[in-house]
């Protein structure tokens, strides 16, 4: 049967920008709805940040009982629960989504389940489990997020393959053993993130990357320490390596039931068996069924929604925040757009417009190897891009260099920063390093406030702190 309703205020998926706002828009006296098709709180906290951090801080607890010893700590065989792991993850989620479901209710929001599509620019259909209805709104934000995308692959069909083996980045989330052998298809932030858990896990991993490094944005020095930290860790990577076809053992109960075979870049060709395959290296925006063209929003590249730099769509009376807008794909960023909006809708609409203009200059983010790779701001090759002529200076210095890193025995990796050698103001800075994201959010409160690179060097940090470092890393300065 289907029923319609009209609110004042739509939001299109619960994620960690759509949330908050929809809970705005009702706080503020308007009759507001939330349309979700799978889980309340979007990708973050069900299948991204939340359940990962937590399984990674599993994989750092084996690691450091394996070096118990260099510590002067004897421990016995380290056994990893793989089901125990699970569901601590799984335990971590339902708190999680539990407390965003429960504000929605307190906020007063009418939480609809069901998938959305555009009928027109006021009107959608619902379709859930209930049946559909039809909802119209003077006011639409696009949150529907994106998701893990598996490439098309000779061979690959998932249905003739074992269960459990050809993995995403939410699947494998739901192994019950450590794998054998994993392939990680991919060295992006997801790749090298997962690959490192399980082999702390206790799983042979190897990672295949298409490009010459890893985590291609960051700046090739950076790339390049990490893959001798994985590598150290034991993780094998094959650069410039593509795999071209895929096929499963007819053999029941096969240790390595997967092989692919791998064509790297001048021509060779190997072939892997393994346990399990990771592919981590896509993601496509949730817009295939929200029917966009029906309300006059556009989309651009790989489908991801059109918007300005107040976050309006090609609809002046329809929004977009989060992944489904496109990059930077990262939390903080949503909840970012989630403020812009609020801000330019709700809670200051007389004064000039929020926008997203230069944001990126102050964009941060983590990516959760240990160490973390903290970054804010510009990379060496994107400030001389945006600041052609302008005299730039870098420092780098070794994590070694760190008297609290010594202290714990945590000393792998750098810090870089890229300066502005006039006005001594920082451009960017990369840790990668014990607490690497902690070490940048001391870097980024020193960039939000305007203030040069000798605030940090003269501050007085208590000794001995990581941040205390900040104080030496300029006296590496050189011009570039």
């Amino acid at each position: 049967m289907s029923t319609s309703t009209h609110y004042a205020a739509l939001v299109i998926g619960s994620g960690q920008g759509g949330t908050p706002l929809a809970t705005a828009f009702a706080k503020a006296g308007h009759k507001t709805a939330l349309v979700e098709a799978t889980h309340v709180g979007g990708c973050c906290i069900n299948e991204g940040c939340t359940p990962t951090k937590t399984m990674i801080a599993s994989g750092r607890v084996a690691y450091l009982t394996r070096r118990a010893a260099d510590f002067g700590v004897h421990t016995r065989d380290i056994k990893v629960d793989m089901e125990k792991v699970r569901q601590r993850k799984r335990d971590i989620v339902e708190s999680f989504r539990s407390g965003s479901e429960r504000r929605l209710k307190d906020g007063g929001v009418t939480l609809i389940r069901g998938t959305a599509s555009f009928v027109d620019d006021k009107t959608v259909r619902v379709r859930g489990t209930d049946g559909e209805q039809t909802i119209s709104a003077d006011r639409i934000v696009i949150n529907t997020g994106a998701r893990p995308v598996i490439p098309r692959l000779e061979g690959l069909d998932t249905a003739t393959f074992p269960e459990g083996t050809v993995l995403d980045s939410t699947t494998i989330q739901e192994l019950g053993v450590v794998p054998n052998h994993l392939v990680v298809i991919g060295g992006g932030y997801i790749g090298v993130e997962f690959g490192q858990l399980f082999r702390r896990l206790g799983a042979r991993v190897t990672i295949l990357q298409r490009n010459a490094q890893l985590l291609p944005r960051e700046d090739s020095d950076v790339a390049a320490t990490l893959w001798r930290i994985l590598k150290e860790d034991g993780i094998t990577v094959h650069f410039n390596a593509t795999p071209t076809r895929i096929t499963t053992s007819a053999a029941p109960h096969s240790m390595h039931p997967v092989t692919l075979t791998v064509k790297f870049h001048d021509g060779a060709e190997i072939e892997l068996q393994s346990s399990h395959v990771l592919f981590a290296a896509g993601r496509a925006p949730n817009t295939d069924t929200l029917n966009p063209g029906a309300a006059g929003v556009s989309l651009g590249p790989g489908g991801y929604v059109k918007v300005d730099e107040q976050l309006r769509t090609t609809n002046p009376r329809i929004w977009s925040i989060g992944d489904v807008k496109g990059g930077p794909a990262f939390t903080h960023v949503s909840y970012d757009d989630y403020r812009i909006v609020q801000r330019n809708l709700i809670t200051d609409t007389s004064s000039s417009a929020a926008t997203i203009t230069d944001r990126d200059l102050l964009t941060t983010y983590v990516v959760y190897t240990d160490p973390q790779l903290g970054h804010i701001g510009l990379h060496l090759h994107e400030a001389q891009a945006r600041f052609p002529g302008v005299a730039l200076q870098v420092a780098t210095m070794p994590m070694n260099y760190v008297a609290r890193a010594l202290e714990t025995d945590e000393t792998r990796g750098l810090m870089k920063a890229v300066v502005n050698k006039e006005s001594k103001r920082i451009l960017g800075f990369t840790c990668l390093g014990l607490e690497g994201g902690e070490i940048m959010s001391v870097v980024q409160m020193t960039m939000v406030g305007g203030l040069p690179y000798t605030a940090l060097q003269n501050a007085m940090f208590s000794h001995p702190t990581l941040a205390e470092s900040l104080n030496n890393l300029w006296g590496f300065l050189k011009d570039v």
